[in-house]
């Protein structure tokens, strides 16, 4: 957005989930590139958004908000539910509160987790999703649930969109692909849950991204969507395509499938695509290989352990 010249505004608390340095240097590099831009503007709020206050003032003036603000990860939202509902279900509501114009448009990233443990493959929007299996699932179909409340009494347009295990540069460290390729290239034991079959429909940033700018130029009434690669890996092939990509062995500390997991998740991403023209374009194997050539870099310049 900021390579377009558009003006862009971040509430974000800087929850220490991980590390806040990789935090500011994200924004420092969101600085650069609005400066390099010759017209865009950037800018950063610190601020919760359970606060009313904070949220009034970052709302100011906008056009569209996309909601992307949560606690994330399934296991530790059951380490953590209270917390988890606090910020994804109360901090949802007190921001869309605070938007004072029916011309705002609303983006709100939701998550695949809504499906719970459905078998019926793919998953499509139409798909009950009534019975979550963890806090974090429970927290987001709460979200969905509360922006189409919100928008039957307001009116704004507002789309849902359903996030099938993002990863790429920039990736959370908690997460797998990330904790993997740490593992691999330090010799260390990967944690392998179950038996290695099952299966996540991986999606790389730059096509989320897509769908998202996709949903802000294309709004609805109230809509949801999946974001997806429509397509599955099991847990042993990502593990071999990171050893491969990394030329290291991968060493596996097998342990039993964990509370809160899934066996399978698959997008079926037909309604997004044809209502927002979204086509996912890279495949798990080279989004795999860019994402290692990014850890590489990364490591190499003490960005990442």
């Amino acid at each position: 957005m900021l390579a377009d010249g558009a003006s862009v505004r971040v509430l974000d608390n800087l929850d220490p989930f991980y590390d806040v340095a990789i935090k500011r240097q994200n924004l420092a590099e969101l600085e650069a590139a609005a400066a390099a831009s010759g017209g865009a503007t950037f800018e950063f709020q610190e601020g919760d958004i359970r606060d009313p206050a904070a949220c009034r003032q970052a709302l100011a003036g906008v056009e569209t908000v996309v909601h992307l603000a949560a606690l994330a990860g399934v296991r530790p939202s059951i380490q953590h539910p209270d917390r988890y509902m606090d910020v994804n279900v109360t901090g949802t509501q007190v921001l869309l509160s605070a938007i004072d114009s029916k011309q705002v448009r609303v983006v709100f990233g939701s998550s695949s987790s809504v499906y719970g443990g459905n078998r019926e493959v793919p998953f499509a929007e139409s798909q009950n999703v009534d019975h979550p299996v963890s806090p974090y699932a429970a927290s987001k179909k709460a979200g969905e649930v509360l922006c189409h409340a919100w928008h039957h009494l307001r009116g704004n347009p507002l789309t849902c969109l359903r996030f099938f295990t993002v990863y790429g540069p920039g990736q959370r460290p908690e997460m797998a692909i990330h904790k993997f390729a740490r593992c691999v290239t330090n010799g260390e034991p990967i944690p392998f849950f179950g038996d290695g079959s099952s299966a996540r429909d991986y999606t790389y940033v730059a096509d989320i991204v897509a769908g998202v700018r996709a949903a802000m130029d294309r709004p609805r009434d109230y809509a949801i969507y999946n974001l997806g690669g429509s397509a599955t890996t099991t847990l042993r092939e990502l593990v071999d395509l990171l050893a491969g990509a990394l030329g290291r062995d991968a060493v596996l500390d097998r342990q039993p499938d964990q509370p809160g997991d899934v066996p399978i998740t698959y997008a079926d991403i037909g309604l997004a695509r044809r209502e927002l023209g979204y086509e996912p374009s890279t495949p798990i194997a080279a989004g795999i290989e860019k994402f290692c050539a990014w850890y590489r870099q990364a490591r190499q310049e003490g960005r990442v352990a």
